[in-house]
């Protein structure tokens, strides 16, 4: 074997970073080698489609660390490399191009992969997923010969491309298959606040739409046509429909999982010595009344990294945090605590007119996730409201001249 190191992590994206940065910080003194997929050192993902693609970021400023942080603590990064093969009982993984690394215990924090059209010319020019340094550089690249573009999916991603694409002076038409916009993650009232806002902002908001296919030139896209047989034209695609976890080296090696891998509240695997982190790992949430859950968010990959390495270095964790996520949408700055799943009703707090507002979520006449638009104090003071699932009147909770922390002492 030509090379091992005693922390083998798969994934230089925030899990990653953080599962490293938390070993050090835990005194942990062995050897630590990241592999990461792309030629970059681990960066932050959130801009992609927001503060990186619109330019308001260079690259170098959504670093999670410098090349210097890493070279101090003595992390190596093999950057480039895709791990292909886990052998769980040789201890080793081996890469894309036959290379193989073993290791004393594995970290997977491998993310996933866009979930792509699988429709005709769904792999055309001009038409893009959203996940990677290089997946932004090629939108760029392309925008000034953009005079209007389709973005599939009404999701987090398709909605930030959509407003940075609006605000770049593009004609914008954005199809989302469902009856309305985050129908998987939010209730109505902040779905119907949204699509206004987009409409307001000239994003042709189109619902329960389905696409047929990409129509292209031979090469390059040139519309999306819709299963009803209209056609939108369109030199630019923007596909945001899910991620596939990138989980079947562990699949293939025995590891227990399906839509992702199935970790514990330590984020060990089924496999020995073998972790899983973030946006791949399928877990057990108290927030989601024990149900599996994959949380794509940076919050929890950066908490279940901080839980994976302490155990690694023999210090006593579990993992049990509030989810939380944001999205930056035009002026609006959109925080979530908690997981709506399975909400039963609704409580709209202020005016979504002023755009400032916030939506709870309560299940059997308790609080179980907020959602606050332009409303950091909701934001902060309704945590506790979700951590410990009270009951309040929800009358108190939709008068937003009432503190919600009042309410919860």
């Amino acid at each position: 074997m030509a090379i091992s190191y005693d922390i083998l992590i798969v994934g230089a994206g925030h899990g990653g970073a953080q599962a490293a940065i938390a070993l050090r910080q835990a005194r942990f003194e062995g050897s630590i080698a990241i592999v990461g997929d792309e030629p970059e050192l681990p960066y932050e993902r959130p801009p992609l489609s927001k503060e990186y693609f619109s330019g308001e970021k260079a690259f170098e400023r959504i670093l999670i660390r410098p090349a210097a942080f890493w070279d101090e603590r003595k992390v190596d990064m093999l950057l480039g490399r895709r791990v292909v093969r886990v052998d769980p009982e040789g201890h080793s993984v081996t890469t894309e191009d036959g290379e193989t690394i073993g290791y004393g215990h594995l970290i997977w924090a491998a993310g996933g992969s866009p979930r792509r059209l699988g429709c005709d010319g769904g792999d055309a020019m001009g038409v893009h997923t959203v996940r990677t340094r290089a997946d932004a550089d090629r939108m760029v690249a392309e925008l000034t010969d953009v005079a209007q573009a389709v973005v599939i999916g009404g999701g987090y991603i398709g909605l930030e491309a959509a407003a940075v694409l609006a605000k770049a002076g593009k004609k914008v038409v954005l199809l989302e298959a469902l009856d309305r916009v985050l129908a998987r993650v939010a209730g109505e009232p902040l779905s119907r606040f949204f699509e206004a806002e987009h409409r307001a902002h000239g994003v042709d908001v189109r619902l329960g739409v389905a696409v047929d296919c990409i129509e292209t030139d031979g090469d390059k896209v040139t519309g999306v046509r819709l299963k009803d047989g209209h056609v939108i034209a369109a030199q630019m695609v923007i596909v945001g429909i899910g991620i596939v976890p990138a989980v079947q080296p562990l699949i293939d090696a025995g590891a227990e999982g399906g839509n992702g891998v199935a970790i514990d509240g330590h984020c060990r695997t089924s496999l020995p010595d073998v972790f899983a982190i973030g946006d791949c790992a399928l877990h057990a949430n108290h927030y989601a009344d024990d149900m599996p859950v994959r949380l794509e968010s940076v919050q929890n990959a950066n908490d279940q990294a901080t839980v994976a390495a302490k155990t690694i270095a023999g210090v006593e964790a579990h993992y049990d945090a509030v989810p939380w996520f944001w999205s930056n949408q035009y002026d609006l700055k959109l925080q979530t605590v908690g997981l709506s799943t399975g909400h039963d009703a609704t409580i709209v707090r202020g005016d979504p007119a002023t755009r400032s507002f916030s939506v709870l979520y309560s299940k059997e006449g308790h609080i179980i996730a907020l959602d606050c638009v332009n409303a950091t104090k909701d934001y902060v003071q309704g945590r506790k409201l979700v951590v410990e699932r009270l009951a309040i009147d929800p009358a108190l909770l939709a008068d937003s001249k009432m503190p919600l922390k009042g309410l919860a002492e």
